[in-house]
């Protein structure tokens, strides 16, 4: 059971109000990062803010005045548009409580996380100065959006400089059920592609003087939907390809289109390549016969962090606060983990659980807050206390 409880007036509860009633849709940092900075300097950290384009990122630095590992704590300040407000049972930016939940967008992803990890540094720094190594902060307002302009910025000046990570813990709301229930110990990469399939316009009266493109795709399309593209491993579930979009037509019920478009995307882990799985997808549609043109775009590659150090340290942690033993899984979506994991040796994803994420009336039992903060806390003082 819980070895943690938490009253209506923590500090976690009350920092983490604090940034939800700032008004940061990505890509504003609406003033997060600030106050994230003023509570850091409070306790000893250097901070540096990296601004790229209309983004905000923080890096922020304690040396612990012993040798040891760099230990990474990231995370994002922006937030998705909160939708249609009045549907809202309170104002998205407000950090209502009602019936010990808090309420606001971010709650979850990933403000409640970002208010956690500052308060168990606090605790960490008043009971150990003097530490193994080196305590890090990542943060951006470029996670929701693009992610052109936050953490992978960051994480290439950072290697330019020659800076070396060795762990890093990503905020994510990764918990399922209950908190702790699951760790992201890896994401699958994503690949998307543009296609349009060229066709001849034509009348619909006479189909022997054009080339309908929806006509020549389909057998093409159901080849690929039925393709098995690998069997996946022990971390990874086998690879997806799924068509998002498709659009062709002129409006007109009597004309034959001259073109067709098509958007799909794979998420994939690490038994196929990118390259590998764009092969294999035009190969088909070169054996159809299809006069086709392919925009790629890779949004990440997989990255993964198998049990070790960090996966035990943390999990160690969870165990002792909830009782709960954790998953460890690669499933879900892209985060900036996939930015980090390519500069730094571990790299893992835990938070509170993510049942209303990007929702109207995104929230996070007031209950998870205070055992959230003492899993980060026990955390950092297994990774970086002395001996």
């Amino acid at each position: 059971m819980p070895t943690a409880t938490l009253s209506h007036g923590s500090e976690t509860l009350a920092l983490a109000q604090a940034l939800i009633r700032r008004d940061s849709v990505t890509p504003r940092d609406a003033g997060c990062c600030d106050l994230l900075a003023s509570r850091l300097d409070a306790v000893g950290f250097k901070n540096e803010f990296l601004r790229f384009g209309d983004v905000t990122n923080l890096w922020a630095i304690r040396e612990g005045g012993l040798p040891g590992p760099t230990l990474v704590l990231a995370g994002h300040t922006d937030v998705v548009p909160p939708g249609p407000v009045a549907e809202w049972k309170h104002d998205p930016f407000a950090a209502a409580i009602d019936q010990d939940e808090l309420y606001g967008r971010g709650a979850s992803d990933m403000k409640s996380s970002l208010a956690a990890f500052v308060v168990a540094t606090e605790r960490f720094i008043k009971a150990v100065p003097q530490f193994s190594g080196r305590l890090a902060y990542l943060i951006t307002s470029d996670e929701e959006g693009p992610a052109i302009d936050g953490t992978v910025q960051v994480v290439r000046e950072l290697a330019h400089r020659g800076e070396l990570l060795d762990y890093c813990i990503v905020g994510e709301p990764t918990s399922v059920k209950h908190l702790g229930d699951m760790i992201k110990n890896g994401r699958r990469g994503t690949l998307s592609g543009d296609l349009i399939i060229h066709g001849r316009q034509g009348h619909v009266a006479y189909p022997h003087l054009a080339l309908n493109p929806i006509h020549a795709f389909a057998p093409a399309l159901a080849e690929l939907a039925a393709i098995r593209w690998d069997d996946g491993n022990h971390y990874f579930p086998p690879t997806t390809w799924q068509v998002s979009n498709l659009n062709s037509g002129t409006g007109a019920t009597n004309v034959i289109p001259g073109s067709l478009k098509a958007q799909f995307n794979f998420r994939f882990g690490s038994v196929s390549s990118p390259q590998d799985l764009q092969q294999r997808l035009e190969t088909v549609l070169s054996k159809h016969g299809l006069q086709f043109e392919i925009r790629w775009t890779l949004g990440g590659d997989p990255y993964l962090t198998e049990a070790g150090r960090l996966c035990d340290t943390v999990t160690a942690a969870i165990q002792t606060v909830t009782g709960v033993r954790a998953e460890l899984s690669t499933t879900g979506g892209t985060s900036d983990g996939r930015f980090i994991a390519k500069h730094c040796r571990e790299v893992i994803e835990f938070g509170p659980p993510n049942a209303t994420i990007h929702q109207i009336n995104e929230r996070i039992a007031i209950q998870d807050l205070e055992p959230l903060t003492e899993i980060y806390h026990r955390a950092i003082r297994g990774l970086l206390a002395p001996a």
